[in-house]
């Protein structure tokens, strides 16, 4: 009986011990990323340092994200988000972009070297690392300039749901910048746009059936309706875009 209860306890410990030495998920990841930046949680800190340690790339990323925060640590924020990249994170390849190209307190701006890391995100259908990569290759901002480039990288954006890539590739189709010019394209990019209540597309919106156009008659109820809508937006949603 004693040998039984022995083994029993025996396999209820190692039983413990797999639980706690399984990798956690991203999601549980994210979270502890969640309380560590927002409540200053140092045992959560303490618990992305160790996983970063282990080489996970989410914890990499989450913990980059944290350090970014804090001016001294900037560096090694950099590193966190290039390693995370390299094991295979989307976000953090985009995040290292964001911060090469726009550069912060200790980090100068780099776009030149920004470019391959939005480019690698956006291989990988990362929405705003597409449409990052589009607004530098139209201005030639690090890159050489290439119209038809911005374009392709706007309708991937696009695609994916971006908003103000939808509205950026409305104008394209508009001018004809490396892309065939379309009024009719156009149009329906800026109908789009609004529809995913992106403001400064349901402003020119508004401005365009106020006035009439060859592509629809001039409305002015439907003008004052979307002005209304455009300041509500801008009011209330532009922290998402």
């Amino acid at each position: 009986m004693r040998a039984l209860t022995t083994a029993i306890v025996s396999s209820v410990f190692l039983f413990g011990c797999q639980i706690q030495q399984e990798k956690p998920t991203s999601a549980q990841i994210e979270v502890i990323g969640m309380k560590a930046k927002q409540e200053a949680d140092a045992q959560a800190e303490r618990k992305l340092m160790a996983w970063s340690a282990q080489r996970m790339p989410v914890a990499q990323r989450e913990l980059a994200i944290l350090y970014q925060t804090r001016p001294e640590q900037r560096a090694d924020a950099l590193k966190l988000f290039e390693q995370a990249a390299r094991g295979g994170d989307v976000e953090a390849a985009f995040q290292l972009g964001e911060m090469l190209r726009v550069g912060v307190l200790g980090v100068q701006p780099a776009p030149a070297a920004a470019a391959p890391w939005y480019a690698m995100a956006a291989e990988h259908q990362h929405a705003k690392a597409a449409l990052a990569l589009a607004l530098m290759v139209k201005n030639g901002n690090g890159v050489p300039r290439d119209d038809a480039r911005a374009a392709r990288l706007l309708t991937q954006a696009s695609s994916l749901g971006n908003a103000h890539a939808m509205f950026l590739l409305s104008n394209i189709y508009r001018e004809g910048l490396g892309v065939a010019q379309d009024s009719a394209k156009a149009r329906a990019m800026l109908e789009e746009a609004a529809e995913h209540e992106y403001p400064p597309a349901i402003q020119e919106l508004a401005m365009t059936v106020q006035l009439g156009d060859a592509l629809s008659p001039k409305d002015e109820l439907r003008a004052s309706h979307l002005m209304k809508e455009a300041s509500e937006h801008r009011r209330n949603n532009w922290n998402r875009f």
